[in-house]
């Protein structure tokens, strides 16, 4: 068979050419423009193609540096690291060490083989060689389960590994980020989460042996449900399957305990599998082989049997395909936009040429009134943006202010499934009130982080409908804007605006409009922080998402967890030691808790409330301040241009002919490069092999 994994290889390097070529591309017009504006300020003066310029540039570099980051996750024990070893095609991670020594792990290529540490706190980064960094990063087992009980890290200050590594898979473009076990501590947890919305996919390891355990149960319904995330699921130990039988050669009875463990999963993950309305469950969803294929890829063997072969497809068909033109459209469409910016500035200077100082001063003062209506337009959609942010502030801040005081109502149903580890017993016990307390602290700090998780989801929802309706402000302000353009481009050169056959009427949106209405999202090359459908300056969702780990979750664990220990101590003491049991101490304990938190619950609603409205409003702000700035940018860049002019007339008379035909040439060249562009991406959607999405024709 061909391999699938030399394919996925090849089909990488393919998408890593093209992002080179749309690069250069990118980069051509970018230096077109620079050196036109170079020589207009000795002729006829600058068009005001800066900030086109500046777009062009960082898509360009976004391009050419750009990774596809796979996240990896999983709970302990599921193999991640022989999985990843077995994806990468080389034995490079140790998978003899408990998971919770390891500290959370990027790979990327280098040349040389080496370990970057990098801390929270303000310590310069630290290398160090593959060796070193295990021996200095792990710790004995017993010692990671005891630290992991406790809740405390092992290395509390560092931040993330990076390993680079001389591997064909990272040298062609995949980043992979290897987290913890989801059962570690919960601050490691939360560092985990600051990386999913920054990805391009998450692999979720999973185990046919400990089919859908609680803990990977919380973790997709609280982190990963319905939050738009590209999700793969790994279903490892395949094989362990057979190896439990009695006796693995009873095919009736292989196939009816697969059938047992496929039904298991398939109930559970296909919510998890639904895309626009799609069940994707079988290309979403995984048995394999991590050891079985780790160990034929080192032989240079096919993948055969070991369930690699259909995964590395689909992550393959969704990397090279669905994302990769996503990217490559992006660059088209800043193409397109910088040729109707040059075009019509173009167009507007030519006839502007032959007019005398006088006549070019009253024109400009005739199209004052218009640059007011544009100033009038920043300014409408400004206060909308505003009055859109400080509403949705104030209904997130309500809304959290009713929903923790409701968490007491539903505490003890709740709260069950963060029991199991509590040893009530040892809280009477001499020596282990400490250890009980950390348990304690542990698990309501779960139940919390996951509550909170709960609420920030509803949020979200509420806040993607707020940017989907600014989105559509966008567009009706953008199209206002465009008329009154056009209008100052009449006016000056006394001919009406004629519809360009090399632009769409998406080109005639103002580049400010397309990135609030997520068109740009690609420019800052993240691809997973995105404002709403891709307004790329911040990554709100995250800040809701980490908003409840950062800010609520630590205050609240500890104020809310310090009172709550004095009364259990007393109610667990008031039960005596005869006739004492677990199930009475846990009753006891969670009916002692739930008094407490409707006691707190109201007051600490009260004062976090305002932080949620502070952190809602600062998402509306920023996105505010960019939309301004590049409608600022865009008034100010005409005015400019028309300034720039007159002062060259001033300055030294001006070669009309000459500078007709630099223009013409200017417009003319760039109509060129776009169509290079265009032709690569047309040729793109035109290949048999398997490049490019074929439904998404542009």
């Amino acid at each position: 068979m061909v391999d699938k994994a030399e394919s996925f290889i090849n089909d990488l390097d393919k998408v890593a050419r093209a992002r080179q070529e749309f690069s250069g591309y990118l980069d051509t017009i970018a230096k077109t423009l620079t050196e036109a504006e170079q020589v207009g300020e000795t002729a006829s003066g600058k068009l005001g193609l800066e900030s086109t310029v500046d777009d062009l540039e960082l898509v360009s570099h976004n391009l050419a540096e750009g990774a596809f980051r796979l996240l990896v996750l999983g709970d302990m024990k599921r193999g991640k690291s022989t999985f990843l070893n077995a994806l990468i095609g080389e034995n490079i991670l140790p998978t003899d060490v408990n998971p919770c020594t390891a500290v959370l792990t990027v790979l990327s290529y280098g040349q040389n083989k080496q370990v970057t540490v990098h801390f929270k706190d303000d310590r310069e980064p630290e290398l160090l060689d593959f060796d070193t960094f295990k021996q200095r990063y792990t710790i004995p087992p017993e010692e990671a389960k005891k630290l992991q009980e406790e809740g405390i890290s092992a290395f509390p200050n560092v931040a993330y590994a990076e390993v680079q590594y001389p591997l064909t898979l990272l040298e062609k473009g995949v980043q992979i980020i290897d987290s913890p076990g989801l059962n570690d501590t919960e601050q490691r947890n939360q560092l985990t989460l600051g990386y999913i919305n920054n990805c391009h996919a998450i692999l979720f390891v999973l185990s046919a042996t400990q089919p859908y355990t609680l803990g990977e149960q919380r973790y997709l319904e609280n982190y990963i449900k319905d939050r738009g995330l590209s999700v793969f699921f790994l279903i490892n130990h395949w094989d362990e399957i057979q190896n439990r039988l009695i006796d693995p050669e009873d095919t009736t009875a292989l196939h009816e305990a697969e059938n047992r463990v496929r039904q298991v999963f398939r109930t559970n993950l296909t919510p998890y599998c639904q895309i626009e309305g799609e069940n994707r469950y079988t290309d979403r969803v995984f048995e394999i082989s991590s050891l079985n294929a780790l160990r034929q890829r080192l032989k240079q063997d096919n993948l055969d049997g070991t369930g690699f072969s259909e995964f590395i497809q689909a992550l393959n068909h969704f990397l090279t395909k669905e994302r990769a033109i996503a990217e490559l459209r992006q660059a088209k469409l800043v193409a397109r936009q910088a040729y109707r910016t040059v075009h019509e500035a173009c167009e507007r200077r030519i006839p502007l040429l032959s007019e005398s100082i006088q006549d070019l001063r009253q024109k400009i003062r005739s199209v004052q009134p218009e640059f007011d209506q544009l100033v009038n337009i920043r300014d409408q959609f400004k206060d909308e943006i505003r009055i859109v942010g400080e509403r949705q502030a104030s209904a997130c801040a309500n809304s959290f202010r009713a929903y923790l005081p409701e968490l007491a109502s539903t505490f003890e149903a709740d709260f069950v499934r963060y029991q199991p580890e509590l040893k009530f017993f040892d809280f009477l016990q001499k020596g282990k009130r400490q250890e009980f307390e950390a348990s304690l602290r542990l698990a309501f700090e779960k139940y919390l982080l996951d509550k909170i998780a709960a609420w920030s989801l509803l949020a979200q929802k509420d806040m993607d409908a707020a940017f989907v309706s600014l989105a559509k402000s966008a567009t009706q302000y953008g199209e206002s804007y465009t008329q009154v353009t056009d209008r100052i481009t009449e006016k000056l050169t006394g001919q009406k605006v004629m519809p360009n056959a090399s632009l769409s009427a998406e080109d005639k949106s103002p580049r400010w409009a397309k990135w609030a209405v997520g068109l740009y999202a690609l420019t800052t090359g993240d691809v997973g922080a995105i404002a709403m459908a891709g307004t790329g300056v911040f990554d709100w969702k995250q800040i809701l998402l980490n908003f409840g780990g950062a800010v609520l979750v630590t205050s609240m664990v500890y104020a809310v967890t310090g009172v709550f220990l004095g009364p259990i101590g007393m109610a667990l003491a008031g039960l005596g030691l005869g006739g004492f049991s677990a199930e009475m101490a846990r009753r006891k304990v969670v009916q002692t808790m739930k008094e407490e938190l409707i006691k707190l619950l109201p007051q600490i609603a009260q004062e976090q409330s305002f932080q949620v409205y502070q952190t809602v409003k600062e998402c509306f702000d920023t996105y505010q301040q960019e939309v301004v700035k590049r409608m600022n940018d865009d008034i100010q860049s005409r005015k400019i241009e028309l300034d720039a002019l007159v002062q060259q007339k001033e300055d030294h008379e001006i070669n009309q002919q000459a500078e007709e035909r630099r223009l013409n040439l200017l417009d003319n060249d760039v109509l060129t490069q776009l169509h290079d562009v265009e032709d690569a991406y047309d040729s793109l959607l035109g290949q048999p092999i398997s490049m490019v999405n074929m439904v998404n024709a542009a």
